[in-house]
């Protein structure tokens, strides 16, 4: 005679289905949009290739500038030669690429939070329904979970993308700073204002990453040194404050690098006026 006993756990099978009563949409449904809305941004933006400058103040999306597209013509707000890595732009670039010094260097900021272990689980959720949400029932159905060792190996990268971060987190430090002096002469304007806050939305989101938890003193067994408290005891307690806010620093930060961006170019093609201590 065969006994039905109650299982524990799981949840109803095919996509969506759930026991869930509690709004468990809105949270894929808000990813959804306001990710879609950063990478759909940022292309456009990294594509135009100007009005990324205004003098004190450069788009977080094209720093560092390693060429300066400002010896080609008609590109207006583009970074004077002095900031240029490298100078002018080369006339070796291939004609079928734009000419854009965002495209050089996106890539590494771009490549650390695309492959960061939060925004896994938020897009696996929004934008695969992999799973939408907890007790919802996948996309995939029933079909076989490879995790990430096949399409989605590259996310085994993050680790090493974590030191490219660290890196940029010094060079939107020294855009931040410049940011306070025109010309030669000291003082604050909005802008200096918005790009410090960048600065420090990003430096919290990326100290409170697993990775960089980890690098600092996760790997250990005993940090404490026999109860006595340590630099790198220490450290591990600061950065495991940053990484239980870590999902409130990362969307914090993706929208702010994204507004950040918008006020230097509309102040560049003089929709808005930057109010400052200069002028």
């Amino acid at each position: 005679m065969a006994t039905h006993l109650p299982v524990i756990g799981g949840h109803a099978e095919g996509f969506g289905k759930t026991h869930r009563t509690d709004p468990w949409k809105s949270g894929p449904a808000i990813t959804l949009i306001v990710f879609l809305t950063f990478i759909v941004y940022t292309t456009w933006a990294a594509l135009q290739g100007n009005h990324y400058y205004v003098e004190p103040y450069l788009s977080p999306f094209y720093s560092p500038v390693l060429w300066t597209n400002a010896n080609i013509e008609n590109v207006a707000g583009a970074a004077p030669e002095h900031l240029a890595w490298f100078g002018t732009w080369p006339s070796w670039w291939p004609g079928f690429i734009p000419i854009s010094p965002a495209l050089l260097i996106l890539v590494f900021p771009g490549s650390f939070r695309f492959t960061c272990y939060y925004y896994r689980k938020a897009y696996y959720r929004s934008f695969a329904g992999s799973p939408p949400g907890c007790a919802v029932g996948p996309l995939a159905g029933k079909r076989k979970y490879n995790g990430e060792t096949k399409l989605l190996l590259i996310q085994n990268l993050h680790r090493f993308t974590l030191y490219a971060a660290l890196a940029f987190i010094f060079l939107l430090g020294k855009d931040a700073v410049e940011a306070f002096s025109k010309g030669g002469k000291l003082g604050i304007g909005v802008g200096s204002i918005i790009i410090t806050l960048n600065v420090i939305l990003i430096a919290s989101y990326t100290f409170g990453c697993h990775s960089f938890r980890h690098l600092i003193g996760g790997r250990k067994d005993c940090m404490s040194n026999c109860g006595k408290a340590t630099v790198t005891s220490g450290a591990f307690k600061k950065a495991s404050w940053f990484n239980a806010r870590h999902m409130q620093f990362a969307w914090l930060s993706l929208i702010w690098v994204m507004v950040t961006d918008l006020y230097i170019r509309l102040v560049s093609m003089g929709y808005i006026r930057d109010f400052n201590t200069w002028n």
